[in-house]
């Protein structure tokens, strides 16, 4: 089968990366995150040319990540407000902040998360909801789901096959 996007791949990190994998996205989305709505926040705050900033948010908008807003019919003018799918886009923010402040920050962390209750400074972690064990745990495993198809069920078998011949 020929892919001519991510959008045909049943993957779900490719169709997530098809919708947010360019970086201005993701940034856009931080700085939407942390309350800026328009194109001129997030121009200065991004230093991102005028058409690509608008390239970008028309994208997150066809995503359905953010919504556009009027907020002034003279001079015509729009903000653009996270929407839901936009606010659960938050725990992958957070992630990449905190592994970026791990491997990617030698002179220290340059932003942080606290707790805006007691000023404690958050340890952000990826955990099972169900039992609250680390996600990085080894019992953890990405495998087929219900609406695999029989391409995704041979990768994952070849990949089992794989762990086997290793284990040997």
């Amino acid at each position: 089968m020929k892919r001519t996007s991510f959008g045909t791949m049943p993957c779900p990190i490719a169709r997530s990366l098809e919708r947010v994998g360019e970086w201005w996205s993701i940034l856009i989305l931080r700085d939407a995150l942390n309350g800026f709505t328009r194109f001129d926040d997030f121009q200065k705050s991004l230093g991102i040319a005028p058409n690509m900033l608008t390239k970008r948010l028309t994208g997150l908008v066809g995503a359905g990540l953010l919504e556009r807003r009027a907020y002034s019919t003279r001079p015509p003018r729009h903000e653009y407000v996270l929407t839901e799918r936009g606010r659960d886009f938050k725990p992958v923010v957070v992630a990449l902040l905190a592994w970026g402040n791990k491997h990617f920050a030698p002179e220290g962390e340059s932003v942080v998360i606290r707790n805006t209750e007691t000023g404690e400074m958050a340890d952000p972690i990826l955990v099972d909801r169900a039992t609250g064990r680390l996600m990085t745990d080894p019992v953890f495993r990405s495998m087929p789901g219900p609406a695999a198809g029989e391409g995704t069920h041979a990768k994952f078998a070849s990949l089992d096959a794989l762990r086997e011949g290793r284990r040997q």
